[in-house]
């Protein structure tokens, strides 16, 4: 909770929403910073009006004050892949079935970084 409220301080500004989303970034290691580093770049390039900041210590994108996304290194809970994730305010939604979230195992590869450009471009249009 002390972490959540530090956050909210944080985010009064795009600028140090960004800065707390790089400082984040920099506190990973390995596959996870790597990870982190492409989805920021991917992310940034296809959604430039999302605002960067930290949600619970995980690098997250919001739109309005909504967020919208948010990538989950694997090493926070010792899972075997981090996770890129949706919120609701994202409105990615196909019908009746489609993903809120995405396993990540290796680095992105060009398909899959254009999957993601695609679904922050339907978020922010």
């Amino acid at each position: 909770m002390k972490q959540r409220a530090a956050e909210l301080k944080l985010a009064t500004t795009r600028e140090a929403g960004a800065k707390a989303l790089a400082d984040a970034i920099r506190g990973m290691t390995g596959l996870d910073q790597q990870l982190a580093q492409q989805l920021d770049d991917v992310i940034s390039a296809a959604g430039p009006g999302l605002a960067k900041k930290t949600w619970y210590g995980f690098p997250a994108y919001t739109l309005d004050d909504k967020l919208i996304a948010f990538f989950k290194p694997a090493a926070k809970f010792k899972d075997r892949y981090a996770t890129l994730g949706f919120d609701p305010g994202a409105l990615i939604d196909e019908g009746t079935f489609f993903p809120s979230s995405y396993a990540l195992l290796a680095p992105l590869t060009a398909a899959q970084q254009k999957t993601i450009a695609d679904l922050i471009k339907k978020t922010t249009s």
